[in-house]
């Protein structure tokens, strides 16, 4: 019985490391967005975050400057939802981080007190400083370059 008993608490230890090895090697499945539209993308591993035509606002504030409301991104991995009082009142909201490189890059409202406040349930918050424009951002910038210089 002693020696079943140890046997047993082995096997239980060598699984363990067997899942620990397994989930190092787990593989990322990445979604890509399309080309030819203008996206945003995690600025530390250049993955894909969201469309251009998702973005609900650019008028946020984040923990280390602006940040931009999506409707939906994707390659985006979610924390345990927490209480937190942000400028606009108290929401319960999920840190989010990129699913590719694990940089946290914002987080998702989960749920708004405030009426006011609801329309933010569900949607993603993503920090300037973690994310860069790509793909056929070229003409709108220069659109904007010849208007400055005039």
């Amino acid at each position: 019985a002693i020696l079943s008993s140890l046997h047993g608490r082995r096997t239980t230890n060598a699984m363990r490391v067997e899942k620990a090895q397994l989930d190092k090697e787990k593989k990322t499945f990445q979604t890509y967005l399309d080309t030819s539209d203008r996206t945003y993308s995690c600025a530390h591993c250049r993955a894909n975050l969201a469309n251009h035509d998702q973005l609900i606002s650019k008028s946020f504030q984040g923990s280390q400057g602006k940040a931009y409301l999506f409707n939906s991104v994707v390659n985006v991995g979610c924390g345990p939802s927490e209480e937190r009082v942000l400028l606009t009142g108290q929401h319960t909201v999920a840190d989010i981080y990129c699913d590719c490189c694990k940089t946290t890059l914002g987080w998702k409202y989960e749920y708004a007190y405030e009426l006011s406040q609801k329309y933010k349930e569900g949607k993603y918050i993503i920090e300037l400083a973690h994310m860069v424009k790509d793909n056929g951002w070229e003409k709108e910038d220069a659109g904007r370059k010849r208007r400055s210089l005039s």
